[in-house]
């Protein structure tokens, strides 16, 4: 089974892409979901989280605050350094029992959605890379609106991430998001056809 990567810088618009792909029959194991379902409470990496952290990052009903979590690793990358080891080896091991299951099941391709694909040069080992792309100001202003930050806190989060043009440069196909819906659309359908060899 062939699997390509689909990435791009936080608030780029790589989620609607990805739901763009779904509905043209993409078979996607999107990390960040892996990374919720991961977390949840109960299982391992929630219990190391909370010993790491403290109970502080718990909401009211014992579930994680991703936003408080959020605010600490931003702010600090020691502490983003101790999340990641925590859950990427975690997140890691769910993906792959996704992918086989995929592979079992006859899939020729799957797509692997994930945010830090280039950072951690796991694209080399893939089929080929998309890469979703907007403006820094675009994306701040995504964060703003999606998260309800400052544009200080957006702009933190947007830099803790490696410059998209390193993305760029290690893609295979770039979508721009910066324009109307049915632009993006018609960028993804292009590069679906592109990938299942049409």
């Amino acid at each position: 089974m062939r699997v390509v990567g689909l990435t791009g810088g936080i608030a780029s618009g790589k989620s609607t892409v990805a739901r763009m792909l779904g509905e043209l029959g993409a078979r996607i194991v999107d990390a960040d979901r892996v990374a919720r379902e991961i977390v949840e409470p109960g299982q391992p990496a929630y219990r190391e989280i909370v010993e790491q952290f403290g109970g502080g990052v718990l909401q009211a009903d014992g579930t994680l605050d991703r936003k408080r979590l959020g605010a600490i690793v931003f702010a600090d990358a020691e502490q983003r350094k101790r999340l990641n080891a925590i859950t990427h080896p975690r997140i890691a091991a769910a993906t792959q029992e996704k992918m086989a299951a995929f592979s079992a099941a006859g899939e020729p391709l799957a797509i692997y959605e994930a945010a830090l694909l280039v950072e951690n040069g796991l694209h080399h080992a893939l089929a080929g890379l998309i890469v979703v792309a907007c403006s820094e100001p675009e994306q701040v202003a995504r964060i703003m609106r999606r998260d309800g930050l400052s544009e200080d806190e957006a702009k933190k989060r947007v830099r803790a991430q490696a410059p998209l043009a390193d993305k760029i440069a290690a893609a295979n196909w770039v979508i721009d998001t910066s324009g109307a819906l049915d632009q993006t659309r018609g960028q993804v359908e292009k590069v679906w056809r592109e990938i299942r060899g049409q």
